[in-house]
């Protein structure tokens, strides 16, 4: 081992930095250390060595103590973590530590794999769960995609095509090869049938990465896959880094999903880092959905990507049949058509689905004398009543309180509830179908480890008569006893104030509807909306992709918007509204003068959701119809701006949402 060392941090902008290796607990690459960090201690990531120091030796200070036994990244991982760096605005060791598990501990007196071993340790099943048989469509996809040992592919077909058995048979064909495999899908907990799937097909040489594993599990299955014991990696965002000696296939399921999109630095978009590791490593990419994001249904409709379409629900099912209902004539929030279709497939021994995407009892606690809404003290949002609890809530601070028994702004006495969650609908539905079981599952009342789960095995055993939902209800799941679907409200995602909002609603109503009718063609779907005229909800009614696709990429061709432009996302916080504001229009300032004239500035501008937790949001966008220009002026202005020491800046490239 070298003398020198070369260690980055988990800190913004920093680059390199050089330590003298440990006396006792040398270090090499692709290691992390323990090393003196200003006035504290911190973890860093080994990235190379050096035989002579290349700063004054004085200055250089000793590592602590190495933290692992063996490396736990390689070269690759470092390429891929400085394209990070260079693409979304961070430090080198903010996007490596991104990549790598946070666990801390290595085995002591035996390997790592050994420990994964243990009972109760991992979710390991025996090699199981045999190919099924393929349809014309199913094999013509599958036979495009193990055709060449690289390429990008769209794997399109409307819900219950067969998608996740083409996706599995890829991943067969790449182990075949003698390489490895990445599944990503959007969340864990919403894909678990999908999970099922892949470790039944695939067995002990599954690794499923997720954020309910311990930082140690995680890192004994990280381990795993280094060394190659196991190589079908399956998890949410962060698996697109696992480290797969030999990278033959990722496999992005659900591609439209926002989830792909990290919330915190580094913004790293796992469709993006996919498209790059599998440059570097000359691996397929095959991405799916019965809904693609716009951006790649542009890249379909031109040609840019290549597309295999899948039209057949293979399971013996149909499209099913959609009815609008306007609930501007309705008293209730559950319409009497909605309310006969459940009452019907309970007498046939069928089950229901009734999905709106609002958790808590009431979206809104306002006076119905003045008007006034009940807001967050930290937030720009109305408090979410929650009966359960009799409290208001904040579901993006988690402040809570009681609610007022008259208006704080008149004194009115006249105050209440307006608006649904899932909680009225849980309240109505007990009310309508007094015979009928139903199981309610949201972020409230899924809480605890395993209820989830519980609840959908429930569903799909028959032992549940009308399952009630958020999105959780939406992905991934395939019931056979299942004919109604309800969409309670459509209308939730359009209010939103974003250019993605059609394309989200659009997306949402179509994949809660492909729950119906995919083991039998009598599926139906009960889709109740205050806004029937909505070109959005009339698309999605019709299930027709081509007519909204097209619509809404004129619209955004009009609007300048992506995939038109490309955009960068400025965000000055502050626990002081006026230094978010003034730092805004200081780096707006400075913008102006320096961008290419090919972009364009919009705002400075308060953020939709200006207050979240106390801070203050105020926010810059940038667009061109080009990235490369706009992106280089940006990451000039950045090197040299320093915020006040009261602002936070946080830089987003391509962001997702606006809000």
């Amino acid at each position: 081992m070298r003398e020198f060392l070369k260690v980055l941090f988990d800190v913004p902008r920093l680059g390199e930095l050089s330590y003298r290796n440990a006396e006792r607990s040398p270090a090499s690459v692709g290691c992390r250390v323990a090393a003196p960090f200003g006035s504290r201690e911190a973890t860093g990531y080994v990235v190379g060595e050096l035989d002579e120091p290349d700063i004054p030796e004085a200055d250089i200070k000793r590592i602590t103590r190495a933290i692992d036994s063996e490396p736990l990244f390689d070269a690759r991982s470092v390429e891929l973590a400085r394209w990070m760096a260079g693409m979304y605005f961070c430090g080198p060791g903010e996007a490596l530590a991104a990549m790598l598990p946070s666990g801390r501990r290595e085995a002591a007196r035996r390997g790592a794999g050994d420990e994964s071993r243990q009972a109760d340790d991992f979710e390991e099943v025996e090699i199981g769960g045999a190919p099924l048989a393929l349809s014309a469509e199913q094999r013509s996809a599958l036979g495009r995609i193990t055709s060449t040992r690289d390429g990008t592919y769209y794997l399109y077909g409307r819900t219950g095509t067969g998608k996740t058995e083409v996706f599995l048979q890829a991943a067969e064909a790449a182990l075949a090869e003698g390489r490895g495999v990445i599944y990503l899908v959007p969340e864990i907990a919403l894909t678990g049938q999908v999970v099922e799937a892949a470790m039944s097909r695939f067995g002990e040489k599954c690794a499923v990465l997720h954020s309910r594993l311990t930082p140690s599990r995680r890192l004994a299955e990280w381990r795993r896959l280094l060394r190659g014991e196991a190589r079908v990696a399956i998890g949410a965002r962060s698996a697109v880094f696992a480290p797969l000696p030999s990278l033959g296939l990722v496999v992005i399921d659900e591609e439209h999903d926002p989830s792909y999109k990290a919330g915190a630095a580094p913004r790293y978009h796992a469709r993006q880092v996919a498209m790059k590791r599998c440059a570097i490593e000359g691996a397929r990419l095959v991405m799916g959905s019965a809904t693609p994001s716009v951006e790649a249904w542009r890249q379909i409709a031109e040609g840019s990507m290549a597309s295999l379409p899948l039209a057949r629900r293979v399971a013996g099912g149909a499209e099913p049949a959609i009815e609008v209902v306007d609930m501007r004539s309705e008293a209730g929030p559950i319409s009497r058509r909605l309310a006969e279709a459940v009452r019907e497939s309970h007498r046939e021994g069928r089950q229901s689905i009734l999905f709106l995407n609002r958790r808590g009892f009431s979206y809104f606690f306002r006076c119905k004398t003045c008007g006034h809404e009940i807001r967050c003290r930290n937030c720009s949002v109305s408090l979410t009543y929650h009966k359960d609890r009799d409290s208001l809530v904040c579901h993006y601070c988690g402040f809570r309180t009681a609610p007022p028994g008259a208006c704080p702004e008149c004194g009115s006495l006249d105050v209440g509830w307006a608006g649904f969650g899932t909680e009225r609908i849980e309240e109505e539905a007990g009310r309508l179908f007094p015979g009928l079981s139903l199981r309610r599952v949201d972020a409230d009342s899924t809480s605890r480890s395993g209820e989830l789960e519980s609840a959908i095995e429930g569903f799909r055993e028959g032992k549940i008569d009308i399952l009630l939902g958020t999105q959780m209800v939406a992905k991934g799941l395939n019931f056979p006893g299942l004919r109604t679907v309800g969409i309670v409200l459509a209308d939730t995602t359009l209010n939103l104030p974003d250019f993605r909002a059609a394309e989200r609603a659009f997306s949402l109503v179509v994949q809660v509807a492909g729950r119906a009718g995919r083991f039998a063609p009598d599926g139906r779907v009960i889709l109740q909306t205050f806004r029937p005229e909505s070109p959005v909800i009339r698309a999605a009614a019709a299930l027709d992709a081509d007519g909204f696709y097209r619509a809404e990429l004129e619209a955004r061709r009009e609007l300048g918007f992506p995939p038109y432009a490309r955009m960068v996302r400025l965000v000055f916080r502050s626990k002081e509204r006026g230094r978010a504001a003034e730092a805004a229009r200081s780096f707006a300032a400075l913008a102006a003068r320096a961008l290419p004239a090919s972009s364009e500035i919009l705002g400075p501008a308060e953020c939709p959701l200006g207050l979240v937790a106390g801070t203050h949001r105020w926010q810059l966008l940038f667009r061109a119809a080009e990235l490369g220009a706009l992106h280089r002026a940006v990451a000039s202005l950045l090197a040299e701006y320093r915020p006040p020491s009261s602002v936070r800046l946080e830089a987003d490239v391509d962001p997702v949402s606006l809000m």
